[in-house]
């Protein structure tokens, strides 16, 4: 069973409530996004969405781009722009849950082809557990959606612990996906915003987990990162001299590129030789196909880039299906009970 594990769905009611409720914050969020992407990016982003608009949000147009595509399961994920970084408590978690409850509805509809991710407010470190549960126990969804940062809140923040560790426990599905980039005005044109802005966001939430002995904590911690993991795979030489020779830099027991065979990741590299240096660095069984469906820096024949990209015969077919299925047949306790969680550094 072919098997995207990247793309998205647009709630258009979800964000007109959020407006309702918070046209401050709205607005806000708007000028910072103007200081980050630009006018110009934000013009072209604004059509290509409303060319898209019915790829976003409808589900029998998703069945037949999937048909065309040749992709028997995808997996449906909010769109990034309902991640509201900026709401208070009461509002990130109502937000949450809805955005939880219109994906399940969504994937519902088709469940032999779809699987649906939530999300959880990850500038809110004490709903994320509540959040959780509501996508996974209450809603039946494989897992979340999180970005690579919001706020003040790293991915490497102790307050995170109690979420890992529920993650682990009910063999959910974490999927990072960054919204926004920290570098700001400095990416303002050209697009740079997305093609610069998205790798590096990866890249260094990533490392934070890494170097932080997130994972060394949480072994068993089904993390999957967008966009083939930025520009760490890569450059993961680097990270691995800086452990070997920084004191500062090894708080994590091994080498930052030994984490990288724990952790899986998406195929949307747009580059087949990237694809093949992907699969290198961080072992076939560790590369899921996606697509980024349905925008315009997606990947609009996901299968191709795999099937072209010259590997061998059984890890074209793992990308294509097997690792997907593999790692959605290692569940987890998925019934709900609530357990002690772990002090950190446990």
């Amino acid at each position: 069973m072919i098997t995207d594990v990247h793309a998205h769905l647009l709630m258009p009611d979800l964000q007109a409530e959020v407006e309702r409720r918070d046209p401050a914050g709205v607005a806000a969020a708007a000028e910072l996004e103007m200081v980050r992407q630009g006018e110009e990016s934000l013009r072209a982003s604004a059509a290509m969405i409303g060319s898209r608009f019915a790829a976003l949000t409808d589900l029998e147009t998703r069945l037949s781009r999937m048909d065309s595509q040749g992709v028997d399961r995808q997996w449906v994920s909010p769109s990034p722009n309902h991640y509201y970084p900026w709401a208070d408590e009461e509002l990130a978690v109502w937000a949450a849950c809805e955005a939880n409850r219109h994906i399940a509805e969504h994937v519902a509809d088709a469940p032999d082809r779809l699987t649906g991710l939530g999300l959880v407010p990850l500038q809110q470190p004490q709903a994320l557990v509540h959040c959780l549960e509501d996508a996974v126990s209450t809603r039946s969804l494989a897992g979340v959606e999180v970005s690579s940062f919001a706020g003040d809140v790293e991915l490497s923040d102790e307050r995170l612990e109690p979420f890992w560790s529920r993650a682990e426990e009910l063999g959910a599905v974490v999927f990072l996906h960054p919204f926004g980039c920290s570098l700001d005005e400095r990416l303002d044109r050209y697009y740079l915003s997305n093609t610069v802005g998205q790798p590096v966001e990866n890249a260094v939430a990533l490392s934070h987990m890494i170097f932080a002995g997130v994972l060394d904590r949480h072994p068993r911690l089904k993390l999957i990162v967008a966009h083939g993991g930025g520009y760490l795979p890569a450059a993961v030489g680097r990270s691995d001299r800086a452990w070997r020779v920084r004191p500062e830099a090894q708080v994590c027991a091994h080498p930052p590129s030994t984490y990288l065979r724990r952790i899986w990741f998406d195929t949307v590299v747009h580059d087949a030789a990237a694809l093949r240096g992907l699969v290198g660095a961080v072992g076939a069984d560790r590369v899921l196909m996606g697509s980024d469906y349905p925008f315009d820096m997606g990947t609009d024949d996901p299968v191709s880039l795999v099937t072209e990209a010259g590997l061998d015969d059984d890890v074209r077919e793992g990308i294509l299906a097997g690792n997907a299925a593999a790692l959605m047949r290692d569940g987890g306790d998925r019934t709900g009970a609530v357990r002690p969680t772990r002090e950190v550094g446990a």
